[in-house]
């Protein structure tokens, strides 16, 4: 009787073993497939002014102009406007060589109203501010018209970006 609990033991353990290695194969290959990609947030304790005079002086050395995001983290119109970004390289590559893209917040914890009042009044979530490298103000552009159904047009945003983004001529110094 001791054999046969012995081996009933053995097969039964045998097969936990078994199972919980098949378990741990399948959370490793979800994890290993999974794409993680950092996006930036809104970030409610930076100074918009500070942010600003560094995103200047970055735009005026690589001949940039500025795009401010305006938006936060309670958006979710703003975040889908990054996860666009993100799952279409070619024109995140498009912005980033044209702008300097600076996320202004806009939330109860800081609504950032001192800073945006020198800007047309957005009229909703996302919101885009065109500037030229020294800060100049050159356009206000609201995000609906570059939406799409539950995402944005990306002949649209190109569109956009184009339009905005700064003459690349050959001046000499």
């Amino acid at each position: 009787m001791k054999k046969i609990i012995y081996i009933l033991l053995l097969i039964l353990v045998g097969n936990f073993g078994a199972y919980a290695q098949a378990s741990t194969e399948k959370k490793t290959k979800i994890k290993t497939s999974m794409e993680i990609v950092a996006r930036e947030k809104f970030d409610p304790t930076r100074n918009a002014v500070e942010d600003l005079q560094a995103s200047i002086t970055k735009a005026t050395k690589e001949n940039k102009r500025i795009i401010l995001d305006v938006g936060g983290e309670w958006c979710i119109w703003c975040r889908w406007m990054d996860e666009y970004f993100i799952k279409n390289s070619d024109l995140t590559k498009l912005r980033d060589e044209n702008f300097v893209w600076l996320k202004i917040n806009m939330s109860e914890e800081n609504d950032n109203t001192e800073f945006l009042a020198k800007y047309p009044k957005a009229e909703g979530y996302p919101h885009l501010y065109v500037l030229e490298k020294d800060g100049t103000f050159l356009h206000s552009q609201g995000t609906a018209e570059l939406e799409e159904e539950k995402s944005y047009n990306k002949q649209k945003f190109t569109d956009f970006l184009k339009k905005w983004s700064p003459s690349k001529s050959t001046e000499t110094k």
